[in-house]
């Protein structure tokens, strides 16, 4: 590809395409998913009008990684990038390019007809297009409700008896410039959301004649038939053609009770298995289908809309009486319809319902630039009113990449070998322990192919089959111990007291008899102690962990990190339990886990936040999803709430203040009704567009 630098600092590139014909938002899109896939690149920035692009990256020393981007920009060819099925359909560039458009060709025709057209023309112009807004005042007062629109049409229906063509084209002109940036910003943002929500599947249980092998996502093909464990998303639409399952369902229908799943049953991409294990021939593969099912769940439910934003929209079809009666005292006290008419063109209410929506779906689409999914705007109000937070250990305040540090065989047991058998088990459940040990087993290049039979999982616990004719579980001390009363083989009791207590252990057993103890390295993120301060500084008063892990450990971490109450040995019920149990004394409680035992607790608390590497399951029933890169997202969750309903508050304030003034102003004979209705709709636009701009600097 033929290109020219504009610009260049250290970390920073700046380059324009060469090429015939102006870039398409389809060529922009290919573009940008490619230099975002190259390594050393942070962040890319393409501008499909003017075909350029700003990409920035890890500047090294010697000029490695800027080298690289040169060359991979010089090979990059269109036609030979593959990108994902989705990504380019659903990237909103073309939705914010026809919005684009839209606008400027409002904005000209307006000014325009103004210019171009004689009086009679812009009249006759001006009262056709009443006719429609003044019809939807009608219906609504058909319906016996005094809202809104009953406001614009009285408004719009006097200045046109009265002459006032020009007052009541600016008022139309206005109130559709607000229309079209509040649609612009709520499909945007949907897009935004849903996008983040898309399915993301790497790999998948492929069912064969040789039983189930793990491949490529894209691989699959339609009539193939895939293996879905508890826990895990199923990741196409299908039909069950064996086993049975509780499903759950709400990312396409917002229904947080499972869906019992059995044979020839449909099954839809994106819905998780909370109990059993089915197998789905697939009927559809491809991501539009997923994406086009979550934005309408997104539309159709109210998970968007807060408390506050719903009490402006109530609000403001109240007062729409009361501005009504306004107008005609004010007409009764003084006689004079142009200072009536001053209240009628200013009211409070079409700001209301334009700034708070915008300001929320705002604040979502910009969580979602710190690697926040945030799935409606009342949950970002929960967490600006959380003074509670409760942390899962494992995958949450440790890294969320636990390694495993030593195998400890016990009897004649190989270590490797045991390592093996628990890779084999244990790759059929998402979480960070379990991956631990897989990836353990492929860094030895251990081969653990299926040969046990059907895998059960029990939640907090661990992990029952049968290999090669032998009970096998593997789990924590309290499921191998004390619920399977498995022994330690004689005379290996001091073995096993000398365990490096530094470490987490699974343990594994066959018939019967401990076989080995895996030691799982799980440190502690570097950043957990400055986020608890942080969140402190934010507003959470109470910080909790809860964790499976022994005391020991348990105490160990809560002292470095700071927490202010601990709980070691808990189960699932336990963390919810603790949760319903604070929210009943009134406070308001976030949960943060990764894993399937983190699910009841996530569903408890006011706001649930799942890490995004975790379990399937606990990312379904969270309320919002962190990236794993870092617990600092939850301090920046928590100062973009904050600031939300700052400037919810702040522009109630402004809103009230900036009308009354009007309304004061017009009754008072200073401004003439269109002056208050250019004034009016201008504070109302110029408050929604900084409703628009980022929360956090």
């Amino acid at each position: 590809m033929k290109f020219q630098i504009k610009h260049e600092i250290k970390g920073r590139i700046r380059f324009h395409v060469v090429q015939k014909k102006q870039m398409t938002c389809e060529q922009a899109d290919i573009l940008l998913y490619y230099l975002e896939n190259m390594e050393g690149v942070e962040s890319v920035k393409v501008y499909d009008r003017t075909a350029d692009a700003v990409v920035c990256y890890k500047a090294d020393a010697d000029g490695l990684v800027r080298r690289n981007i040169i060359k991979g920009i010089q090979k990059f060819v269109y036609e030979k990038v593959e990108v994902p099925d989705g990504i380019i359909e659903n990237s909103g560039r073309n939705l914010n390019r026809e919005f684009q458009e839209k606008m400027i060709g409002q904005i000209m025709a307006h000014y325009a007809r103004k210019i171009l057209l004689p009086a009679p023309f812009r009249a006759v112009y001006t009262g056709v297009k009443s006719i429609g807004y003044i019809w939807k005042g009608i219906r609504t007062l058909a319906q016996r409700k005094l809202e809104v629109p009953v406001l614009d049409a009285t408004a719009i229906g006097v200045s046109i008896l009265r002459g006032n063509y020009d007052t009541a084209s600016s008022v139309m002109f206005l109130l559709g410039i607000g229309e079209l940036l509040e649609d612009w910003t709520h499909k945007k943002s949907v897009g935004d959301l849903a996008r983040i929500m898309s399915l993301n599947v790497e790999k998948v249980w492929l069912k064969t004649e040789d039983g189930e092998v793990l491949v490529p996502y894209s691989q699959i093909k339609q009539g193939d038939s895939i293996v879905v464990h508890m826990g895990n998303v199923i990741p196409f639409d299908g039909i069950v053609s064996a086993g049975e399952a509780m499903v759950n369902q709400a990312s396409l229908t917002g229904e947080s009770m499972p869906v019992r799943k059995a044979d020839q049953a449909s099954v839809y991409a994106g819905t998780v298995v909370e109990e059993g294990e089915i197998t789905v021939e697939v009927k559809a593969v491809g991501g539009s289908g997923r994406y086009d099912k979550i934005v309408t769940m997104i539309e159709d439910s109210q998970k968007l809309k807060s408390g506050l934003e719903g009490k402006a929209e109530h609000l403001a079809d109240k007062l729409v009486p009361y501005t009504l009666a306004g107008t005609g005292l004010v007409y009764l006290a003084t006689r004079n319809a142009t200072k009536a008419i001053a209240v009628l063109m200013v009211d409070f209410s079409c700001a209301l319902k334009l700034a708070m929506p915008i300001s929320v779906l705002s604040a979502i689409r910009e969580a979602s630039q710190h690697n926040v999914t945030v799935k409606g705007g009342k949950y970002m109000e929960a967490v600006a009113e959380a003074d509670t937070i409760v942390f899962d250990k494992t995958g949450t305040l440790t890294k969320a990449e636990p390694t495993v540090a030593e195998v400890v065989p016990f009897g004649e047991n190989n270590a490797d070998e045991m390592l093996r058998m628990a890779a084999c088990m244990e790759e059929h459940f998402p979480h960070s322990m379990a991956k631990a040990v897989v990836d353990a087993a492929l860094k030895k290049e251990l081969d653990h192919e299926e040969m046990h039979s059907k895998v059960q999982y029990v939640v907090a616990h661990g992990i029952s089959t049968t290999i090669e004719g032998k009970t096998a579980i593997i789990g924590s001390y309290h499921f191998v111990f004390e619920d399977e009363n498995c022994k330690i083989p004689e005379g290996e009791e001091a073995k096993f007291e000398a365990l490096p207590e530094e470490y987490s252990h699974l343990y594994l057993a066959l018939e019967g008899t401990l076989a080995a103890v895996i030691c799982i390295e799980d440190p502690l993120r570097e950043e957990a102690a400055d986020v608890i301060k942080k969140l402190k500084k934010a507003g959470i008063t109470k910080v909790v962990m809860m964790t499976g892990d022994s005391e020991r450990t348990a105490a160990a971490i809560a002292k470095r990190v700071g927490v202010d109450e601990y709980y070691s040995e808990v189960l699932p019920e336990d963390k919810a339990n603790f949760i319903t149990k604070e929210k009943e004394k009134g406070r308001k409680v976030m949960m943060i886990g990764d894993g399937i035992n983190d699910s009841p607790a996530l569903s408890a608390a006011s706001v649930g936040i799942a890490v995004s590497d975790g379990a399937e399951i606990a990312k379904e029933i969270a309320d919002i999803t962190i990236s794993a890169e870092s617990l600092y997202e939850v301090v920046v969750l928590k100062q973009l709430s904050n600031a939300l309903l700052k400037r919810i508050h702040t522009n109630y304030r402004s809103i009230v203040a900036i009308n009354s003034s009007l309304i004061v102003l017009g009754v008072a004979g200073v401004l003439a009704p269109a002056t208050s209705a250019l004034c009016h709709n201008v504070s109302t636009l110029l408050i929604s567009l900084k409703s628009m701009k980022n929360l956090l600097p």
